[in-house]
């Protein structure tokens, strides 16, 4: 059964998905390479040595992009962080999270057995990661059990903020907690420099950021704890035990690959894409609309407080699918259905031009309900 999106030609600003449209490269590959088991084909045993198609040189350009020792290609940011944590985890383990982390953070370490102390964040309306809580977040944790790793998300896929890695690295370092990085939102859009940062691993995401068919994510490491995170099975011996002897196979990989030139160059338009962000908030901002998170805004993820649209959306028979069905009729996909107290989108990719076609649709829609 065919089942059409109807959203082709929409102007997309879901922040699930800006970063993560398909190249025509990557389009290709997905018809050719579409079939159950087309990369394993290949595999001699291990798939990130596959030498044609060229995954395996594949893997070390990712390290040279990331400018890290060791690159593994995992089904997405979450297992990139479960893997680590369960090679980590000891009993009465703790990790310390950022409170803007994403729910995937928290049911890794749930899942691995490890139990979270939180850093907060500065609270309404910048939300900022308070990099000196990671002290006394590491001295709570080491009061309950060991910190065996410390994550920090850059940026957070709530407000778009980017808190000062190496402030937190800095910190961790000192008490001897290693750190990952969860970069879905960043690796793919702007430059990240794994040994610069000072981080222990990093995670991405390939269809959020890196213009490929999902799920599918990138793992980082030092080459100290790939001994342990790329341990292999006693019994076979050619398999790494946390990737359950394989990494990602079939169209995610390849699509991955196809867009890989492509991704590599964009990060160099990072600081357009930024200022592009601050073109449309400032704009946004002018209808009476307030951003939520941090200024200067660093990011193309943004979220606003939209008191008008939820006023709106109490008077009105549809209740908060208004806004949704409102955009629908302007081809404008992105913003969750029954949304309306705050809504989150990004400028990612999408042209000036199309961005002042949606600013103008909010001024419409607030003039249609008369706010």
């Amino acid at each position: 059964m065919f089942v059409e999106r109807k959203i082709k030609d929409f102007i997309n600003i879901d922040p699930l998905q800006t970063g993560g449209r398909l190249t025509e490269d990557a389009r290709r590959m997905l018809v050719e390479w579409g079939d159950g088991y087309s990369v394993c084909d290949f595999c001699q045993g291990n798939l990130h040595e596959i030498k044609k198609p060229p995954i395996a040189s594949f893997v070390e350009d990712l390290s040279e992009f990331l400018n890290c020792d060791v690159v593994r290609v995992t089904s997405g940011a979450r297992e990139g962080k479960f893997i680590v944590m369960h090679s980590l985890a000891r009993k009465d383990g703790v990790v310390v999270v950022d409170s803007n982390a994403h729910y995937t953070t928290y049911i890794s370490a749930e899942r691995a057995g490890l139990r979270v102390v939180e850093v907060q964040n500065s609270g309404y309306p910048e939300y900022r990661v308070v990099e000196e809580g990671y002290e006394n977040a590491i001295d709570e944790g080491e009061r309950i059990g060991e910190v065996v790793l410390a994550v920090l998300t850059y940026p957070d896929g709530n407000y778009g903020n980017l808190p000062d890695v190496k402030s937190v690295v800095e910190i961790c370092k000192d008490r001897g907690v290693p750190v990952l990085l969860n970069c879905a939102y960043s690796i793919g859009r702007m430059k990240i420099d794994f040994e610069k940062l000072g981080v222990d691993f990093v995670v991405g995401s390939g269809h959020k950021s890196m213009a490929s068919a999902g799920p599918v994510g990138i793992l980082g490491m030092s080459e100290e704890f790939s001994r342990l995170v790329l341990r292999r099975s006693d019994r076979f011996k050619d398999k790494e035990v946390e990737l359950l002897g394989c990494s990602v196979r079939g169209v995610p990989i390849m699509t991955l690959m196809a867009s890989f030139d492509h991704v590599r160059e964009r990060v160099k338009m990072w600081s357009r894409e930024v200022e592009k962000a601050r073109w449309f908030l400032k704009e946004f901002e002018s209808l009476g609309f307030e951003l939520l998170g941090e200024r200067p805004h660093k990011h193309d993820l943004l979220h606003f407080k939209t008191d008008k649209l939820y006023e709106i959306s109490r008077k009105v028979r549809r209740g908060g699918y208004f806004l949704y069905n409102e955009l629908k009729k302007r081809r404008i996909h992105g913003i969750k259905p029954g949304r309306t107290k705050s809504i989150k989108l990004s400028t990612y990719l999408v042209s000036k031009e199309d961005l002042r076609i949606v600013i103008e649709a909010f001024e419409d829609i607030l003039k249609k309900f008369d706010l």
